[in-house]
């Protein structure tokens, strides 16, 4: 009788799990490919531009700078991750960057801009421009480049949304 028993509370648990997991990861699945509700960012390459949907519809469209040839944004699905306000910057250790200072956080000569967005770490973010004349060109070394004031009035639209959201990235 004892062991009936426990082959019976063995068996609900693991039945119990997968279901439980189901239906977590069916929301999570649902949330990062940005079929369920709520926000999500849609970048398009080669129109430069970044779509803030909720809902299924556009609510703000800006224009943004994406990478050059030679240095592509990434395509995919990803998720936006830490927001970073008033960023300083640091050389990467890429051959373009040698001999470049690190910049503190508001110097002019500070690429990153108002506020770092992550979303492919190490090296691609979603931040303000010292360069703002860069914006609807392929100019970057692969980030997504915006002015400063629209960077921050996105990242403010991502942090009342939760603080990470889908962000869909198409050729």
């Amino acid at each position: 009788m004892r062991d009936s028993r426990h082959y019976l509370q063995l068996a609900l648990f693991l039945v119990a799990i997968p279901i439980a997991a189901a239906v977590l990861f069916r929301y999570d699945v649902l949330d990062f490919f940005g079929q369920g509700p709520g926000m999500e960012l849609r970048v398009d390459l080669s129109e430069r531009r970044l779509r803030v949907v909720e809902n299924g519809k556009t609510i703000k469209t800006y224009a943004i700078a994406v990478g050059r040839p030679s240095n592509p944004t990434p395509t995919g699905r990803f998720r936006t991750g830490r927001i970073e306000w008033n960023p300083s910057w640091n050389p990467p250790n890429s051959p373009w960057a040698r001999g470049m200072k690190p910049r503190k956080p508001g110097d002019p000569q500070n690429p990153m801009q108002g506020v770092k967005i992550y979303f492919r770490e190490p090296a691609y973010y979603i931040h303000g421009t010292n360069d703002p004349a860069s914006i609807g060109q392929a100019a970057s070394r692969g980030c997504i480049r915006m002015t400063p004031d629209d960077a921050r009035e996105l990242a403010r639209m991502i942090e009342r949304a939760g603080g990470s959201v889908p962000l869909i990235i198409s050729p």
